[in-house]
């Protein structure tokens, strides 16, 4: 162990990996008491808790490798994006956990937060108008009832690791809650859209293609000027503008 690894860090929070341990920094003990709570009621791997002195929470690094990342090639046979997809539904079948998490907003107040955040993208000229309004209208696909599962909350492609065909950990549950199961399809498979079939084929019925395409569009919409204002670029390639630039 000869140096720290910073792998993440911004405002909000900050995570150090030390050897083969995670040191979660996050001044948001709520935050931090939804990701405790998630990951010891999820059926499926997720990494030891090795101690937590607030604000900072150290787990163990899981084996494996994911299957990719956000703008690069995605990894892994069909095999092992349908093993994922089969781990997802494991997750959206539980019990319901006590919290509402960030894919459960209401249709009403997601509404208005799309609304929003398409008007100051615009106003800001991150974005042309025209791209934002067809990105808009594939929005309205997400604002409909649905029935509430266990979900992630931030599934995405980083977070979920596998030994060939074998989930080994799901991490990062600082979102998790009562949600929408679609919003986290829709998160594992931005940017890469053509493993979804494999990953339906691992999760199995109940999915709707225009709903998974309204939240690429929703995630990347929300996404953008908080990448940008926390130092990360939205506009490399197969990021999230090049994922609403394929949904226009």
């Amino acid at each position: 162990m000869d140096r720290v690894e910073v792998v993440v860090a911004h405002a909000e929070r900050a995570t150090l990996r030390v050897g083969d341990v995670f040191l979660k920094v996050d001044v948001d003990a709520d935050r931090v008491d939804a990701e405790v709570e998630a990951m010891s009621l999820a059926p499926v791997p997720t990494p030891e808790i090795l101690w937590r002195e607030p604000p900072v929470l150290a787990i163990a690094a899981v084996p494996g490798q994911t299957l990719g990342r956000l703008g690069g090639p995605s990894t892994g046979s069909p095999a092992a994006w349908a093993a994922a997809g089969a781990a997802i539904r494991q997750v959206h079948e539980a019990p319901l956990p006590s919290r509402l998490g960030r894919a459960g907003r209401s249709s009403t107040d997601l509404a208005a937060e799309i609304g929003a955040e398409c008007e100051a993208l615009v106003a800001g000229g991150l974005l042309p108008a025209e791209l934002v309004s067809r990105c808009r209208r594939v929005c309205e696909a997400v604002l409909r009832p649905w029935a509430p599962s266990f979900t992630h909350g931030d599934l995405q492609i980083a977070h979920v690791f596998l030994d060939g065909n074998a989930v080994t950990g799901i991490i990062d549950w600082s979102e998790a809650g009562r949600g929408d199961a679609l919003y986290d399809l829709a998160t594992f498979t931005l940017g890469h859209r053509d493993q979804l079939g494999h990953v339906l084929a691992g999760y199995g019925s109940g999915t709707d293609l225009d709903v998974i395409r309204g939240w690429w569009a929703v995630r990347s919409l929300l996404a953008i000027r908080w990448l940008v204002q926390h130092g990360f670029d939205p506009f490399l390639p197969g990021c999230e503008v090049d994922v609403l630039k394929s949904l226009a």
